[in-house]
């Protein structure tokens, strides 16, 4: 029986079916092409395979030990991560690396090897995995571990789930005094300001992001808030809400993230803030997963949904760079609802194909408006790869083999430990063509 699979950003497809985990090995449907499917959350096409069955790997989530003392845990691979904080935070504990959202499984963080606002202190979400079970189909069950003679264990972190079938793992988890944060809010009026501050943030904050005004002009151009943040030393750990309390209820026919509107929310959200530098402490929820707060928040972006483009700057050119590209969007007659840019330090991820790297990430988002919207991104990937730099492929829809390749040099390093039962539409489109 086919089964209906969507991505965050509004692509969808039919599959032929779908496997529970433990079937993956012993179904002969996993043969014709497979894919692990976890939450759904990544934005592009790399967690769909409209030509084959979906593994459903939320079916299989379980923590199955927890040391109190030297805070590793390991689970299944279908774990949301807001579960895993439920059961870990009241306890003093927290993961390293946290992403924009908190609804993401445990496989899924390992396979796109995420990253948080603490790239600077804490690497990537694969920095802090020591042991993974992964089922294979020419060589069965595996357990392996960083430098891994097989290299296995490079490739998927961040392999994008085609390495096999990560049935569940092992994580070391940070101590910390509170799961609450306190959080400095440092209004800037220009891009440029910016730049002034990012580096002190990263050395005096756990935590760092930029919020930025992706319409801005003249002498306000590219101003915005640094919102840094360290967990507080003393408190309570409450465990994480799962249900939003608003939820979009339906896909409007026009978006309303543009224009007027846009305008409008991003002149009192950048008021919202005082001017200079102001603290507070606020709960975990609402710092690290705003969004989440607002149930199917990607209904907003319309009926074609959303285009991502998540791009990494080498740090010498990333004042010009992001520069061009916030140009290139305001000329493109485009707005980015939330534009979103952090500072990536020089802690490698143990994976090959990991995204983050030294230096800046700039992060935008565009209702799909058809061939318009595909020119702005083409544009944008020539400026990032000009740069030096790379895009994000779990954010993507639509980048081109070349601009693939150019980002991730070593893609046949994966081709060539990819399980062979294990096909996406993103490797498809991508690496493949």
């Amino acid at each position: 029986m086919n089964a209906h699979v969507e991505s965050w950003g509004g692509l969808s497809v039919e599959t032929s079916g779908l496997l529970k985990p433990e079937a993956f090995l012993d179904d002969s449907r996993a043969s014709g092409g497979a894919l692990p499917y976890g939450n759904g959350r990544s934005y592009g096409d790399s967690c769909l395979n409209a030509a084959g069955v979906a593994i459903a790997t939320r079916s299989a989530r379980k923590i199955l030990s927890f040391d109190e003392t030297t805070g590793l845990l390991e689970a299944e691979a279908g774990l949301l991560l807001s579960e895993l904080i439920d059961a870990v935070a009241p306890k003093g504990w927290f993961p390293a690396v946290l992403p924009g959202t908190q609804f993401v499984t445990l496989g899924g963080a390992i396979a796109n090897d995420i990253h948080g606002k603490n790239h600077h202190r804490k690497g990537t979400f694969g920095c802090h995995v020591t042991e993974i079970h992964l089922d294979r189909t020419d060589r069965g069950p595996l357990v392996i571990r960083p430098g891994d003679a097989t290299g296995l264990f490079e490739a998927t972190v961040g392999g994008l789930g085609l390495t096999g079938l990560i049935r569940k793992a092992t994580v070391q988890l940070m101590r910390v005094g509170a799961s609450s944060i306190r959080q400095e809010t440092t209004r800037f009026n220009d891009l440029e300001e910016y730049f002034g501050l990012a580096q002190e943030a990263d050395d005096r904050h756990e935590y760092a992001v930029a919020w930025l005004d992706s319409i801005s002009r003249g002498r306000r151009f590219g101003r915005g808030h640094l919102i840094a943040g360290d967990h507080e030393t003393e408190g309570g750990h409450p465990a994480a809400g799962s249900a939003s309390p608003l939820k979009v209820p339906f896909t409007p026919p026009v978006t309303p993230l543009q224009g007027p509107f846009l305008r409008l929310f991003n002149e009192t959200y950048f008021r919202g803030a005082p001017a200079g530098v102001s603290t507070r402490t606020v709960g975990f929820e609402k710092f690290f997963f705003p969004l989440d707060r607002i149930g199917r928040w990607n209904r907003l972006y319309g009926p074609r949904g959303l285009h991502q483009h998540q791009s990494v700057i080498p740090e010498e050119a990333g004042f010009e760079t992001v520069k061009k590209l916030l140009e290139c969007t305001q000329a493109n007659r485009h707005g980015s609802f939330l534009t979103v840019l952090k500072r990536f330090g020089q802690v490698r991820s143990p994976g090959f194909m990991s995204f983050p790297r030294a230096g800046y990430t700039l992060t935008l988002d565009f209702p799909d408006k058809g061939s318009p919207t595909l020119r702005l991104l083409q544009e944008l990937d020539e400026i990032t790869l000009a740069a030096g730099g790379a895009i994000n492929p779990y954010k993507d829809r639509r980048m081109s083999s070349a601009t693939f390749k150019a980002s991730f040099p070593d893609w046949q390093r994966l081709e060539t430990l990819r399980d062979p039962a294990l096909l996406s539409d993103f490797w498809r489109r991508t690496a493949l063509n």
